[in-house]
């Protein structure tokens, strides 16, 4: 049996590691593609629409299924609007569809002016507690790969990763036009894209189902693996599963 082409786009300082479980976990039936940021020209990140048009040429399938997590989630959902033809089911994973206010890119702006200042290591002590709850914290293993990760992407992709986030447009109105079988994950607890905004986009695409993974923050694939592997495994078959992980 042929398998499945399945595109897994990172999110923000996300390195391919951040499906690393996946990989593992799904490539028995599932031909998996991660897009790597630190192969995209820095040109990429000039806009929304040339960020999507370049994770789409790194998939050769004419039809696949499409996933991502947090900046890739917003990917995933920009690639909906040049290629929904392509798509055969979709995956939000940690993500949130509405634009920054000014607060938010000031808190963005900030960020990026210590990364230009050579503070690079604090920015990434600043996103480990949007990224990982508190209480998972003291499980070094997980902190020390995430901070890997991180540190693989560099300053240069973040700053514009950063730059490009600030300013997205608001993809909520475009929600109801999605079609496909499409299920949207969340970590309950979190911090970066709250539960709120995965209510609003299940409520907002026709026939998707919200998972809820309990004790889990931002990197859902990373701190619940196998959680993460059952859910997508459901959802790469067609099935639905219960509304909440433990």
């Amino acid at each position: 049996m042929a398998k499945t082409p399945v595109l897994l786009v990172p999110g923000l300082l996300c390195s391919p590691r951040l499906f690393a479980a996946q990989l593992a976990g799904l490539s028995a039936d599932a031909d998996i593609v991660v897009p790597d940021w630190r192969q995209a020209p820095l040109s990429v990140w000039d806009t929304w629409d040339s960020a999507a048009r370049w994770v789409l040429a790194q998939m050769p399938a004419q039809r696949f299924s499409l996933a991502g997590l947090s900046l890739g989630g917003m990917l995933a959902v920009e690639i909906m609007q040049i290629a929904a033809d392509r798509v055969d089911r979709l995956a939000l994973l940690d993500t949130g569809m509405r634009s920054q206010n000014e607060g938010e890119r000031a808190i963005r702006r900030a960020r990026i002016r210590l990364a230009n200042q050579g503070h690079f290591e604090l920015v990434l002590g600043l996103q480990m507690s949007r990224f990982i709850p508190a209480y998972r914290l003291p499980d070094k293993a997980l902190v020390d790969e995430v901070m890997t990760m991180c540190g693989e992407i560099g300053a240069e992709i973040y700053k514009r990763q950063e730059e490009l986030a600030a300013i997205r447009v608001d993809r909520r109105p475009d929600l109801a036009k999605i079609k496909c079988p499409t299920v949207v994950v969340c970590g309950r607890d979190d911090a970066a894209t709250p539960l709120f905004l995965s209510e609003e986009m299940a409520g907002a695409i026709q026939g998707s189902e919200l998972i809820v993974v309990e004790q889990c923050g931002h990197l859902v694939t990373m701190e619940k693996p196998e959680e993460t592997n059952t859910i997508l495994r459901k959802w790469l078959n067609g099935a639905r599963t219960s509304r909440s992980a433990s």
